[in-house]
């Protein structure tokens, strides 16, 4: 079993996770179409940990198929709030429109992470942490869209909690590498028990 790991995702945040881990891995951006499937999901009403899990295994299914001898972690991320699943915001516009939904109110972040090897899923874990969002006002969400776009433009709930975003929050339960859409204490693990790390 060769060592080489791949990681299935364009995710800067979570190459910097592994990266900083010690963990010495290549890219490989899988093309999914996630919107297709996460909506024929829904359709089938399948539940906001079922739709993370199929999307990180259809992420590193996709990368696998193409490297057969490596490790392939394939991984998404999906917030759910009132039975709805948030998806990231097309426009500050829509950013908006999710703040002000989730302020007040607790939601749940569920961090999907799947490991393909020898043609098959290997491991998978699904992280979740909920998150309890402040009763913020008006005028501060929007000028925290406004100062924030560029950046809160790629995350599902149109916040970051690793930077201003954490402002917008009283508490949060659950491991914090979740929220930045990696379970990454649990992935380590599998990975030193496999031998593809030392520890």
């Amino acid at each position: 079993m060769s060592d080489t790991i791949i990681l299935a995702s364009g995710s800067e945040i979570r190459a910097t996770l592994l990266r900083n881990a010690g963990v010495v891995f290549d890219v490989v951006v899988p093309r999914v179409d996630e919107d297709t499937i996460k909506a024929s999901l829904i359709a089938e009403q399948a539940s906001p940990r079922d739709i993370a899990d199929a999307l990180a295994e259809m992420k590193s299914l996709r990368v696998a198929s193409k490297h057969p001898d490596a490790l392939v972690i394939g991984c998404d991320q999906v917030l759910a709030h009132n039975r709805a699943i948030l998806s990231k915001p097309e426009t500050p516009d829509d950013a908006l429109v999710q703040l002000k939904a989730l302020r007040g109110e607790t939601h749940q972040l569920l961090s999907a992470a799947v490991i393909y090897a020898d043609g098959k899923p290997q491991w998978r874990h699904v992280g979740q942490t909920r998150l309890f969002m402040r009763d913020v006002s008006d005028a501060y969400l929007v000028d925290y869209v406004d100062r924030n776009w560029d950046s809160i433009r790629h995350s599902v709930g149109s916040y970051k909690l690793e930077e201003e975003g954490a402002r917008l929050f009283s508490r949060i339960e659950g491991d914090y590498f979740n929220v930045l859409g990696l379970p990454l204490l649990e992935l380590l693990s599998y990975l030193t028990l496999r031998g593809a790390l030392y520890g």
